[in-house]
């Protein structure tokens, strides 16, 4: 049974809304770029160059696309400027294709074993706990049981934050007291759902990153104990970032990268940012896929990310 549903119009109307900044900002620079010229040519190619990398799409993945666009021009002598937008579309669309973001419109657990195990990785502040918080509930809104793990236990508020969750959302959550082995609560976790039969574990976790060496050491032995009790787990390392910071949030996207495995992104807080090229830059940097995106403060509002929608919404002019 597929998980959340296909990509309906209310989503695509929440997507809309969530990239407006980011579009207006785009296309605002876009007429800048392309103002007075016909065709694509060396001169627009280097605004654009200029208005990708002012997006926060990143300076190497601004260089790969211009590269794609400086191709197609070359072998089809002449590409108007109206045709831009949607040459930018297709190789922007391509390039996420090629780091697994798929148009996740549905979504399946495999039936091979349960419970599904994800890890949930990111520093203070972007939005992680929240991003469990509302995953839980779209589990649980699509009849799997769900149990959370608060292996965060470093600071008090971050355990309190996910029950809260947990009773909103009506699911179980493992916790101990504060400062116990953050290793502990995932074994306790995992025991725990796998007993009585769950469907679906996440797992908070710590996000210290001025003590790289203790995170890495704290990830490890997490995924060791948690190895002893389902040795497929854990399924998924999900890294969460906030959108809204740009190019800090690419930096931390890397220095996570460097002490474990990441397999999933979510980006979180593009609505009320014109930042929402970061998403493009961080998949094709990291060549891990953007799995959901957060778009506002509702339970609905985490989407599964849905390559073709996103790059749609991106480049889609509401005022033409």
């Amino acid at each position: 049974m597929a998980l959340f549903g296909l990509f309906n119009k209310k989503k695509k109307e929440t997507l809309d809304k969530g990239l407006e900044k980011t579009k207006q900002s785009v296309f605002s620079k876009l007429t800048r770029a392309i103002a007075g010229k016909s065709k694509v040519d060396d001169e627009v190619l280097d605004n654009l160059e200029e208005v990708l990398i002012t997006s926060d799409v990143g300076v190497d993945t601004t260089i790969k696309i211009i590269e794609r666009i400086e191709e197609r021009v070359a072998r089809d002598k002449y590409v108007s400027t109206n045709e831009l937008n949607n040459i930018l579309k297709e190789e922007i669309a391509a390039l996420l294709m090629e780091n697994n973001s798929d148009d996740n419109e549905s979504w399946q657990l495999p039936q091979d074993h349960k419970p599904y195990v994800i890890l949930v990785v990111g520093v203070n502040g972007v939005g992680k706990t929240t991003t469990i918080g509302k995953l839980a509930y779209q589990f649980k809104q699509a009849g799997k049981s769900v149990y959370l793990g608060a292996a965060d236990t470093f600071r008090a508020a971050a355990v309190e934050q996910l029950c809260i969750w947990g009773d909103r959302v009506g699911v179980p959550v493992v916790k101990q007291q504060m400062g116990a082995d953050p290793a502990s609560v995932a074994f306790d976790t995992l025991s725990s759902a796998k007993a009585n039969g769950a469907d679906v574990v996440l797992i908070d976790t710590a996000g210290r990153l001025h003590n790289k060496v203790g995170l890495m050491n704290e990830l490890k032995k997490i995924k060791q104990v948690m190895a002893k009790v389902l040795p497929e787990a854990p399924d998924e390392v999900l890294l969460v970032l906030d959108g809204s910071t740009g190019q800090n949030a690419f930096e931390q996207a890397k220095q996570f990268a460097a002490v474990t495995q990441i397999t999933s992104l979510a980006i979180t807080k593009l609505d009320g940012t014109a930042k929402g090229g970061v998403v493009i830059g961080i998949s094709d940097q990291l060549k891990v896929p953007v799995k959901y995106i957060g778009l506002g403060e509702g339970m609905e509002d985490l989407q599964l990310f849905s390559r073709r929608q996103f790059v749609d919404s991106f480049f889609e002019d509401n005022n033409r």
